[in-house]
C-alpha cells in the first residue's frame, strides 16, 4: 500500500496542519505581482502583513519565471534578495529563499533564510544540491523541464502524472546521492511550468500519486492562468488579481487532500482555509 501524505519538513515549523507560504517577488516581471515589492523595504513590508494574514513562512525570490521570462544577472539577483532576506529574518520570520543559484542560495542562507525552494529541483546548478546538502536545510524539489523563457515549448507528455513522479522521484534520488538528508526534502509537481491547463487539473486530480514518492507535497496554483482560463467570460480570461477565491477553493482541496504546505500571493484567505481543513479533519 502506497504511504499516506506526509505534512513535515525537519527544520520547518509544525503546527499539525497544512502549512501556508507567502510569496514575495522582489522583481519587476513576475506575473502575478512585479514590481509592486521591488523596494525592498515594500518588500519587507509585504512578507510582515503576510505573517500577520497567517502564513507560516515566507517565499523571497528575485527572479521571475512566469513563460517567457528572461534570467537576470546573478549579481542583480543576489542585490533584490539579500536585503528582504536579511530583514524578515530579523525580525523572525521563517525564510526561504526562492532560487535556482547556488550561490544566491549560500548569500541567503547566510542572511537568515532557512530553506532553499529551487524551482529546477537542482537541474539549473550543478553546485546546488551539494551547497543544500552542506546547508544541511530543506530543500525543494519541483518538477522542471527547461528555463522559462522557452518552457512552454515542452510540455509534451506521455502522461503528465506518470512522467511528473517519475522525474521527481530521479530528483529526489540525485538529492539523497548528494548528501541531502530525505527528511529535510518535499516535492513540488510544478503547475504551470511547462504544463498545459489540463496538465495542471490532471496533476491536481491525482495527488495521490504525488503522494506515493512518500514526501510532503508543496502545491503553487495561486493566481496561475489555468484559474483564469477557467473563470473566463466574453471578455476574456478572469485577470491576475481576480483569481484569489479560485485560488482559496484550490488550496482548501489540496489541504484537505494531504499537501503539507501551499505557496500563495494573498495569504488570509488559505490561511483561513487550512484551518477550516484541519477542524474538520480533527472533528472526525
Amino acid at each position: 500500500m502506497p504511504p499516506g501524505p506526509l505534512r513535515s519538513v525537519a527544520g520547518l515549523p509544525q503546527p499539525g496542519r497544512c502549512l501556508v507560504m507567502g510569496v514575495v517577488n522582489v522583481t519587476p516581471d513576475s506575473f502575478s505581482d512585479g514590481g509592486l515589492w521591488l523596494e525592498p523595504d515594500a518588500a519587507v513590508e509585504h512578507g510582515l502583513a503576510m505573517v500577520a494574514d497567517g502564513a507560516d513562512l515566507v517565499d523571497v525570490g528575485g527572479e521571475s519565471t512566469r513563460p517567457g521570462a528572461e534570467r537576470p544577472p546573478e549579481d542583480e539577483e543576489m542585490r533584490r534578495v539579500l536585503p528582504v532576506v536579511t530583514a524578515l529574518a530579523s525580525a523572525g520570520v521563517v525564510v526561504s529563499v526562492d532560487t535556482m543559484r547556488a550561490g544566491v542560495a549560500r548569500a541567503a542562507l547566510g542572511a537568515g533564510a532557512v530553506m532553499v525552494n529551487d524551482v529546477s529541483g537542482g537541474m539549473a546548478d550543478p553546485e546546488m544540491l551539494g551547497t543544500v546538502a552542506a546547508a544541511r536545510v530543506p530543500f525543494t524539489v519541483m518538477h522542471w523541464r527547461r528555463h522559462s523563457a522557452d518552457m512552454q515549448t515542452f510540455a509534451r507528455y506521455g502522461d503528465v502524472v506518470t512522467d511528473v513522479v517519475a522525474h521527481l522521484r530521479g530528483r529526489l534520488e540525485a538529492a539523497e546521492r548528494a548528501g541531502i538528508d530525505p527528511d529535510r526534502t518535499a516535492v513540488d509537481p510544478g503547475l504551470g511550468f511547462a504544463k498545459t491547463a489540463a496538465h495542471n487539473w490532471r496533476l491536481l486530480a491525482h495527488l495521490d500519486a504525488l503522494h506515493a514518492l512518500g514526501r510532503p507535497l508543496l502545491l503553487g496554483a495561486s493566481r496561475k492562468r489555468f484559474l483564469g482560463q477557467l473563470l473566463a467570460d466574453e471578455s476574456g480570461e478572469r485577470s491576475v488579481n481576480g483569481r484569489d477565491d479560485a485560488t482559496v477553493a484550490c488550496s482548501a482541496l489540496a489541504a484537505a487532500g494531504g499537501a503539507w504546505c501551499l505557496r500563495v500571493h494573498e495569504a488570509r484567505g488559505t490561511a483561513d482555509a487550512v484551518r477550516v481543513v484541519a477542524a474538520w479533519e480533527g472533528a472526525g
